[in-house]
């Protein structure tokens, strides 16, 4: 009996130590939109901390991308080692869970776009290996050291085609999987306890995803989690016609891989307010029913970002400055 109870409070104890779900946002903008004077505000008219507006809609946690040198551009630069220290800072403050997203360039990183950073540009492969261990651990040391701990890092940022080209592309998925290994020793260097996030995008196409992950399983990869973008916007294509993908999606992934998932990006467009919270709710959903608890969280892709400082569509603010009635979605 003794033995019996015992356990059922092990059980108990585990049970009660697992995280929420992760209702977040990527902000990588805010700094710069704040220092160039636009004002954020509530739906009752009164300025507010964007944070604290995001927070009052029920996300608990931030997410912020790193470039190496990058330029002081307002919309495609800053985003440097000291500034996302600050803005980590400040939201761990204010109780949000923190994800740090390696771009390993000096600007945007995306499935059409790879490019070095600069200073790595004539490196030997063996140094872009260092360059990748030195760089995710000086950063995530600098966090740690500011009293900052990262609950997930992302080693790259949609890399479909790889990352670092050509080094790092999917042509050659023995340099790319010892890149991705590095990042991810570096990250545990600091703290074992963060979760490495490897990032796709595209969540809802079920083929990408297995060929990717096919090869990094060859190659030995290690990473826990697999992170999804989902954007029927830019396939162009409702989410009502994909959203069904997505689920079989990120659920083949924890079947497959045995890893956790989580939609690190999604979006809708901003002058579609009921259609975006719908993509939204149901998006969440998806995650949420992932079997065993492995679907981790949803982050929307710069909400803040209005179209009037950022000329991006898929932000989720209206032109007064005011969240969008889209995000009420994280409430649930």
């Amino acid at each position: 009996m003794r033995k019996l109870i015992l356990l059922l409070f092990i059980s108990t104890l585990g049970f009660s130590q697992n995280k929420p779900f992760a209702k977040g946002a990527d902000v990588g903008w805010l700094p710069q939109m704040e220092a160039t004077g636009y004002k954020f505000y509530d739906s009752d008219g009164k300025e507010k901390d964007c944070l604290q507006l995001l927070k009052d809609r029920g996300m608990n946690s931030i997410r912020l991308r790193v470039w190496v040198n990058p330029s002081d551009d307002k919309a495609s630069g800053h985003c440097s080692k000291e500034e996302t220290v600050v803005m980590a800072l400040r939201a761990q403050k204010m109780g949000m869970r923190v994800m740090i997203d390696f771009h390993y360039s000096d600007s945007w990183a995306d499935p059409a776009k790879q490019f070095k950073p600069k200073a790595w540009e004539n490196h030997t492969f063996h140094e872009l290996l260092d360059d990748v261990y030195f760089h995710t651990f000086d950063v995530i040391n600098a966090l740690k050291i500011a009293g900052v701990s990262p609950e997930w890092v992302q080693i790259g940022n949609e890399i479909p085609g790889g990352m670092l080209w050509p080094d790092g592309s999917t042509q050659n998925w023995v340099k790319l999987g010892q890149l991705l290994n590095k990042g991810y020793d570096a990250v545990k260097a600091v703290d074992k306890n963060i979760k490495v996030i490897v990032h796709v995008d595209e969540g809802n196409n079920n083929k990408k995803f297995r060929t990717f992950f096919d090869n990094a399983t060859k190659q030995k990869v290690r990473y826990d989690i697999i992170g999804l973008s989902y954007y029927p916007f830019w396939i162009k294509k409702d989410y009502t016609e994909t959203i069904a993908d997505l689920r079989f999606n990120l659920n083949d992934m924890v079947k497959r891989y045995g890893k956790e998932v989580m939609v690190v990006e999604v979006g809708g467009e901003d002058d579609k307010i009921q259609n975006t919270k719908e993509l939204l709710t149901e998006t969440i959903k998806a995650v949420r029913n992932v079997p065993g608890n492995k679907g981790l969280g949803v982050f929307y892709w710069e909400p803040q970002g209005a179209r009037s400082w950022s000329h991006y569509a898929l932000s989720a603010w209206l032109e007064n400055g005011q969240p969008s009635p889209a995000l009420d979605a994280f409430k649930e």
